[in-house]
């Protein structure tokens, strides 16, 4: 969470939503005059690989590799697809039956969301 507010103060952009995943993780941000989508998700890659190499470092693990090699966006136009693009991104610890309240999932936006909890990070509220 900390490399995602690291990329965030860097580059600028609105970040609206998230879910962290075992094995993924589900952004929704808005382009920043600084920076493009791009460049905004090698950036998180990087810094998130460097801490995990570094902890496969200390612990004498053979560090993996931890990303695919390129991401998948979407473009998102209107207030009704971005509420359709956070239900589902916040369903998504529920679908895979890891939690059974999304409030559980303390590595997602929903808390912001539902205002039932903190969040791990601030969130950027669009209208």
């Amino acid at each position: 969470m900390a490399a995602l507010d690291e990329v965030r103060a860097k580059y600028g952009f609105a970040l609206v939503g998230y879910v962290v995943m075992p094995e993924h993780v589900h952004l929704l941000i808005g382009e920043s005059e600084a920076s493009n989508p791009s460049t905004v998700v090698s950036s998180l890659k990087l810094r998130v690989s460097k801490r995990l190499r570094s902890i496969a470092a200390a612990t004498a693990g053979e560090p993996r590799q931890f990303w695919q090699r390129r991401f998948y966006d979407f473009n998102v136009y209107g207030a009704e697809k971005r509420r359709e693009k956070l239900e589902y991104m916040h369903r998504n610890p529920l679908t895979r039956r890891l939690v059974n309240d999304p409030l559980d999932w303390i590595w997602s936006s929903y808390a912001a969301y539902s205002q039932r909890g903190a969040p791990l990070i601030g969130i950027d509220f669009v209208s």
